[in-house]
């Protein structure tokens, strides 16, 4: 299959309109405007203060001295209602100015290099025996996520959380490579995306459960008992006060109030659970919703995106708006100037049953928005990475079975003109790579740069590499076994688990990448040439393709069994004057010296 249409031609001209020229050039203009809304604010604020200075003074003309008439206080009453609207209206505006100078900024320090621990370093997305994540730095401080997440939403972030843990068919990574190539050069709408929330991630909590839960307060009786209870009590705090006609109605028609909320507390709790607190996340959807409605698309994925948010004739992104403003209303019950008015008129009664009513209208549509939503900005992400990136290519796709070809293929966490590239190619003729060579010499960096482009290759992303084409594949690795000493397993007995969990997945479709990194050094050296053997048979003759990396050179031997297709390649280095140095490219062949004794010697080890 043929990857996304893009020309040799317009990858050029991308790449030398510099993603850093781009972004500093807009980030001055976001800051010159910032510059504008701060000084406005300044403005305004002084003359708040001016005009309640003239408000008092006229007070003082209109009742002390009796100068002035009182008719005189509505100018500067009507003109501290005013500047309170524009002091509104500019705060929003400086504080959109501040996160886009924000969104600037995080791009340019992705593209300096600067960016560990920046973005979203959330370590909870993959499962402790996932068999890959956690060998090939895909979340945490550093990672892959850390670089490439721009959600602002929990449903974005799970969404591409999911992407990179589990690979896609052949049609579903076409599919989004087109999208993110769409999005990619949309700048100005990826940044009205990132101004929706207030800079960090709002979660979704519990909103689809509760929008597919059964409805609480549906009975017909509760609302016209509300609203009735709701005017006696109106009605009773008026006649006490300000008119004075007695405390005892009022305290009557309170008691039966509170009676009223004591028999419905459990339905009302169950209405509103999941969702009270999500008024952050709700705004944020309801925008970024809105962009989707307001944009035309190309690009399939997108334009069924577009088309999953029909909601019956009304805009997803107002139904959401709508139920927004229901739980901000909601809310206003815990402020404490509200609270006693909020306690007589039953607010969390009146508000709840409208509540339930909208999730009665359109709860059911909740989990297919917030899909629809987080879908959209998982695109977006790949979209940031590949625009910050012109270079990267859209990896090919290939029907054939098992097949990973990549020219030039460098790591993404590190800096482009850092990461080292090789060359490495797998297929039907060439199953497995055995990698000799020291430490530090780059073989587990290989085995990393060879399985992260190949998870965001199966995504949908651009990556790391001159060029590069791939079959859907599984990828298995085991770099970093740990022990746990709360679960009584060695390092040992977690390794020999994780390889009996990569095997068993080559058993299944697609066919698996294997990424071993120096596998069994935990026994003697004749159980791990017999086990290092036994499971490179395995995983070939079920049709994987892998690499293996090894200090023992008598694994090396297995490439003569031409039933293996193997072949050896090795990374060198040098000892000069006690000093070990690297160039981290990959040679064909056994490597032919070891600087072990040389280096131990070195150091002052007596050997």
């Amino acid at each position: 299959m043929l990857p996304v249409s893009e020309t040799e031609r317009s990858r050029e001209a991308r790449a030398v309109d510099a993603p850093e020229r781009e972004y500093l050039r807009r980030r001055t203009e976001r800051e010159a405007a910032l510059g504008v809304f701060t000084r406005r604010d300044l403005a305004v604020s002084r003359s708040r203060t001016a005009i309640a200075l003239a408000g008092v003074a006229i007070g003082w003309a209109a009742f002390g001295a009796h100068l002035l008439s009182a008719w005189w206080l509505a100018a500067p009453v009507v003109i501290f209602v005013i500047l309170m609207a524009v002091h509104e209206r500019t705060l929003r505006a400086k504080q959109r100015a501040e996160r886009a100078v924000d969104f600037y900024d995080a791009g340019l320090r992705r593209l300096e290099g600067r960016w560990i621990g920046r973005g979203v370093t959330r370590d909870d997305f993959a499962p402790a025996d996932h068999p890959y994540a956690g060998d090939l730095d895909l979340f945490g401080r550093g990672s892959l996520f850390d670089l490439v997440c721009a959600a602002l939403t929990s449903s974005g972030q799970e969404c591409l959380a999911r992407w990179l843990l589990k690979g896609a068919d052949s049609d579903t990574i076409l599919g989004r490579q087109g999208a993110v190539a769409e999005l990619r050069d949309m700048l100005d709408f990826r940044e009205a995306l990132s101004l929706l929330a207030e800079g960090t991630a709002v979660e979704a909590g519990g909103l689809e459960t509760w929008g597919e839960a059964p409805l609480q307060l549906e009975d017909g009786w509760i609302r016209p008992a509300a609203l009735t209870l709701a005017a006696f009590g109106t009605a009773a705090a008026l006649a006490w006060w300000p008119f004075g006609q007695g405390l005892i109605p009022l305290l009557i028609v309170g008691a039966i109030g509170q009676i009223f909320l004591f028999v419905l507390r459990v339905p009302l709790s169950r209405a509103l659970r999941g969702v009270e607190k999500s008024a952050a996340e709700l705004q944020a959807l309801s925008g970024l919703l809105g962009l989707l409605e307001r944009e035309s698309f190309h690009s399939p994925m997108l334009v069924r995106l577009r088309e999953e948010l029909d909601s019956g004739g009304r805009l997803s992104s107002a139904e959401i708006k709508h139920l927004t403003a229901l739980i901000e209303w909601l809310n206003l019950q815990n402020s404490i100037y509200f609270m006693p008015i909020a306690r007589v008129m039953l607010w969390s009664v009146q508000f709840a049953v409208a509540i339930d009513r909208w999730r009665g209208a359109n709860g059911h549509r909740l989990r297919q928005w917030l899909r629809a939503a987080g879908e959209f900005e998982a695109l977006a992400s790949l979209a940031s990475y590949a625009f910050e990136h012109p270079a990267d290519p859209f990896p090919e796709l290939d029907g054939s079975m098992a097949v990973f070809h990549a020219e030039g293929i460098g790591h993404p966490l590190l800096q482009a003109d850092v990461a080292v590239r090789n060359d490495v190619s797998l297929d039907s003729d060439t199953q497995l790579y055995i990698i000799s060579g020291s430490n530090m010499s780059g073989k587990s960096t290989l085995l990393r740069t060879v399985g992260i482009n190949t998870v965001l290759a199966l995504a949908g992303g651009s990556v790391r590499a001159r060029s590069m084409r791939l079959s859907p594949l599984q990828i298995g690795g085991s770099l970093r076994t740990q022990d746990s000493l709360q679960g009584g397993v060695s390092r040992f007995y977690a390794e020999i688990l994780r390889l009996r969990q990569i095997v068993e997945l080559s058993d299944h479709q697609p066919p698996l990448l294997f990424l071993l990194d120096e596998i069994l050094h935990g026994t003697n050296s004749h159980d791990r040439l017999i086990g290092a053997e036994a499971i490179a048979r395995s995983l070939v003759r079920q049709g994987a393709i892998g690499f293996i990396t090894t200090h023992d050179l008598a694994l090396a031997k297995i490439v003569t069994d031409g039933d293996l297709h193997a072949v050896n390649v090795h990374f060198e280095d040098q000892l000069v004057d006690g000093t070990m140095s690297f160039d981290y490219h990959l040679r064909p062949g056994v490597v032919a010296k070891s600087n072990a004794l040389e280096l131990m010697r070195a150091v002052g080890l007596d050997v």
